[in-house]
């Protein structure tokens, strides 16, 4: 037998529906927020990754699938959907659209990380990326968007947000840091010793134990911050508690990707265990002209859809009841059992789920199937129905009947 690979997980019938309400409710809040929908492929060129997310970050250097084609050139599997979207946003000319670009995605990602909760090695996103516009009032649409969504969802998250500056005041907040690193740096880990150099923020997103000791004392981003990102972070709080939406500051979030710029952000939940962001995000100014194009400003997030699953299981959300048969037609023999097949196309045409045995059952074993697949009615065929053209019609949830002619079956359905 061939067992499923570690990391990944089958989304079985009884899952299913619970997916397809949170992509509906991504897909809803995309409309409202007017948001167009792209696709990129499941693979890229790896250079894409290591220009886009960054190279000194955990996701590069650790976690990426990566291979050589047949032509050999290096591939990776997306471990993330921004650096696709962006590079789809320069070389399809969006650029020379009118601004911003409002797009939206839901993909599967890849990272060889250890499974855990909440923790796959493939795994889901909905991401939106929006181009083009540099003004505090994205940042904070781009933030209601995802509050928004969580709230359909009705589950219970807390807004972390945070400002890492422009590239002017974070190289100032860099030179702070590697200078407070530098006297402890032989105690941190291996990792940490080669970020000190190549890029000291990074130490700020050290899971280890030995290192957060450091860390917890380390200086502020928010005390570096120019004049110009200082009023940014200003109107994106102001915008945010004019809308009644509650957040605290956290001067720690930097999030794992070498991208971001000013504002940035986490939905987070104590539900899930240690994987707690659910929701994460922010504005990355830089990332266009890092990928060879004219610099353009850009704003986005990504949410998990495994961990809003486990974190709704975990709460007790109230999904929709699975979709069931409207109505399920048993025929009693073969020249009924043809009747019951027509009947029931006749009623799918017209937009009503309808079922029919497919395993040369019984009738009793029929009605027991019905039960067990939910149908809410049961209509039987035999010689007398099929000769009178009237079915009798069993609601399954009260026991009560009724005489239907054949004709009028899907106005009483409907």
């Amino acid at each position: 037998m061939i067992n499923i690979p570690k990391g990944t997980k089958d989304v079985l019938p009884g899952q299913a529906y619970k997916w397809r309400y949170i992509e509906d409710a991504a897909r809803e809040v995309a409309r409202v927020f007017n948001l167009s929908e792209i696709r990129t492929p499941t693979f890229e060129h790896t250079e894409l990754f290591k220009r886009g997310v960054g190279e000194t970050t955990d996701v590069v250097n650790k976690e990426m699938y990566t291979f050589e084609d047949k032509g050999g050139r290096s591939m990776t599997l997306k471990p993330e959907g921004t650096a696709g979207a962006a590079r789809l946003f320069i070389e399809n000319g969006l650029m020379s659209s009118p601004m911003p670009v409002k797009t939206f995605y839901i993909t599967p990602a890849f990272r060889y990380e250890r499974p855990q909760a909440g923790r796959l090695r493939e795994f889901h996103q909905f991401g939106i990326e929006v181009f083009g516009s540099p003004s505090f009032e994205t940042d904070a649409e781009v933030i209601l968007a995802a509050s928004s969504f969580l709230d359909r969802l009705g589950v219970s998250t807390k807004l972390e947000l945070n400002s890492i500056g422009c590239r002017v005041c974070r190289a100032e907040y860099n030179k702070a840091l590697k200078n407070y690193f530098a006297a402890n740096i032989d105690c941190m880990c291996e990792t940490c010793r080669s970020r000190l150099e190549k890029n000291p923020l990074r130490i700020l997103d050290c899971k280890e134990e030995g290192c957060k000791k450091f860390i917890k004392d380390a200086p502020l981003i928010t005390d570096y911050l120019c004049g110009e990102c200082a009023e940014h972070f200003e109107g994106v709080k102001s915008l945010l508690t004019a809308q009644g939406v509650e957040f605290t500051v956290n001067p720690r979030i930097v999030r794992g990707l070498d991208y971001y710029s000013k504002t940035v952000f986490e939905f987070v939940s104590d539900e899930i265990g240690a994987q707690g962001t659910v929701c994460g995000g922010g504005r990355y100014d830089g990332l266009i002209s890092d990928l060879g194009a004219a610099a353009t400003p850009a704003i986005g997030f990504a949410a998990g859809i495994e961990r809003l699953m486990l974190l709704m299981e975990n709460t007790g959300a109230n999904f929709p009841e699975e979709q069931k048969p409207r109505i399920y037609i048993a025929g009693m023999d073969a020249q009924t059992r043809g009747a019951a097949f027509k009947i029931a196309a006749e009623l799918r045409e017209k937009g009503i789920s309808a079922e029919i045995d497919h395993m040369n059952r019984s009738v009793k074993a029929q009605f027991k199937y019905a039960d067990k697949l939910g149908a809410q009615y049961v209509a039987v065929i035999g010689g007398n129905e099929l000769a009178s053209g009237v079915l009798t019609v069993k609601n399954m949830k009260d026991g009560t009947q009724a005489a239907v002619k054949c004709g009028e079956l899907y106005s009483y359905l409907k």
